[in-house]
């Protein structure tokens, strides 16, 4: 059994990750700034902060006990309403991200057939949604707007 690598398309914002983020106001030795909504020593992943802060403050979803009935049904519409997603790339063991308001996987051996002439037509909400959401988590990408961003998943 081998390991796959996979394609995956996205537009948002590369944030790197702990091999070399992409964002602002990084500390002295690459890493990220005190930010209120992450503990890097807790409990709780980069991915699974990022969501419950986005929930939070932009589909103004707070609920946390998943035992309550439809809570998973209240958890996605949330989502759906929120319109971005962390992606992660690279690897499992060191992954890096992509805030997304769009993204597409190419499995390996699974080819996606697109037109490129679509990639010059992104809805003009992605980049409102995407700028929210990098305002609720207070930090600023080094890109300088949201981009179609190519990249690779191993594992």
């Amino acid at each position: 059994m081998g390991m796959s690598t996979d394609a995956i398309l996205a537009y948002g914002y590369d944030l790197g990750g702990g091999d070399g983020w992409k964002i602002n106001g990084l500390g002295e030795y690459g890493e990220l700034p005190t930010l209120d909504w992450y503990d890097p020593d807790g409990d709780e992943d980069f991915e699974e902060a990022i969501e419950r802060r986005l929930l939070a403050q932009i589909a103004d979803f707070t609920e946390t006990d998943w035992q309550v009935d439809g809570y998973y049904d209240r958890k996605e519409e949330a989502l759906t309403r929120l319109g971005v997603k962390l992606v992660s790339h690279c690897s499992s063991e060191y992954p890096m991200w992509v805030l997304a308001a769009y993204s597409k996987t190419a499995w390996r051996g699974s080819p996606i057939l697109f037109d490129p002439a679509e990639l010059g037509t992104v809805p003009s909400d992605w980049d409102d949604k995407l700028r929210a959401a990098v305002a609720a988590l207070g930090i600023t990408p080094k890109q300088l707007r949201p981009q179609w961003v190519l990249c690779s998943d191993w594992g």
